[in-house]
């Protein structure tokens, strides 16, 4: 892992710790979103959210599309859930969307414990 994307990992990791330790949990996804999001924004990083991903069959033609919750310095996908706690299919989604980006690197955030959940994946 390089030190530019060690160092986009550990910022997302510590201002999702800041935003659930400010919100708690208990909210809909979409505001932890909308917080993860501005906070990183305000720390002058490049996010995209609800970023389309295309899934496509080995000749081109496009099967479906699903939308990253942020898409972060065109490096990392970071999805958000509020459950009670990460679930195998969640891991699944992210290295899932790691195939159909060609990206190597995701974080899972979970808002929806008492404790925070974040898990760094590389495909």
């Amino acid at each position: 892992m390089t030190p530019q994307i060690q160092l986009l990992t550990d910022t997302i990791r510590q201002t999702s710790y800041d935003l659930h330790t400010y919100l708690r949990n208990g909210l809909l996804e979409k505001v932890y979103e909308n917080g993860l999001a501005n906070r990183l924004r305000k720390q002058g990083l490049n996010v995209k959210q609800q970023h389309p991903i295309s899934v496509r069959d080995e000749d081109g033609t496009v099967l479906g599309e699903y939308f990253a919750d942020l898409y972060v310095e065109g490096q990392i996908i970071v999805e958000l859930k509020t459950a009670k706690n990460l679930a195998d299919e969640h891991i699944a989604q992210v290295l899932a969307y790691l195939r159909a980006t060609g990206l190597q690197h995701g974080v899972l955030v979970n808002f929806g414990s008492p404790k925070l959940q974040i898990k760094k994946l590389i495909l």
